[in-house]
């Protein structure tokens, strides 16, 4: 059944981060939130969920699933899946590609996201909102792609995510 409360992605900028992060945080208080920060820290494109996951964790965040020293990855993922009913609203962040003039925006939305989509990965969706940003462009190959994209875009990226998180609920 289709909930019509669910949004389309929007794509958004930094400031527009801000933007979606102040409206969940008029909704939610941060001791409801469990912040779901998807990928591994064995891929330099798919490694921005953990980075988010990292700096929340350094700012006091206590409720974040995946960092860099515990990555929630496409092992770890089913195992925590059965888990998130009982962790309050989920905000999943992850990383994914996407059209080249895309490539630094970040696709938001009210909903959930598919982890793994552009490889393949065969999850479900997850999440009460959701956080896809773009690192790269789609190609024929996808993991090459990945495991190629600039760390330091992926880890400029994770520090917007994590300061339009971090300035709507003060640690």
């Amino acid at each position: 059944m289709f909930d019509r409360n669910v949004q389309a992605a929007v794509r958004v900028d930094a400031n527009g981060l801000i933007s979606f992060m102040r409206d969940i945080a008029s909704a939610h208080a941060k001791e409801d939130l469990t912040f779901l920060c998807i990928g591994t820290d064995r891929s330099t494109g798919d490694c921005l969920g953990p980075w988010v996951g990292t700096l929340l964790e350094e700012r006091g965040f206590s409720r974040v699933i995946g960092t860099l020293r515990e990555p929630c990855d496409a092992d770890k993922l089913p195992g925590i899946v059965p888990k998130l009913a009982d962790m309050g609203t989920i905000i999943a962040v992850d990383a994914c590609l996407g059209r080249p003039e895309n490539v630094g925006a970040y696709l938001v939305r009210q909903g959930p996201l598919v982890p793994a989509q552009s490889v393949n990965g065969g999850f479900g969706a997850i999440g009460a909102y959701s956080i896809a940003a773009v690192v790269n462009a789609t190609s024929l190959k996808p993991y090459w792609t990945l495991q190629s994209t600039s760390l330091y875009s992926v880890m400029a990226m994770a520090k917007e995510i994590a300061d339009a998180i971090v300035v709507q609920w003060q640690a």
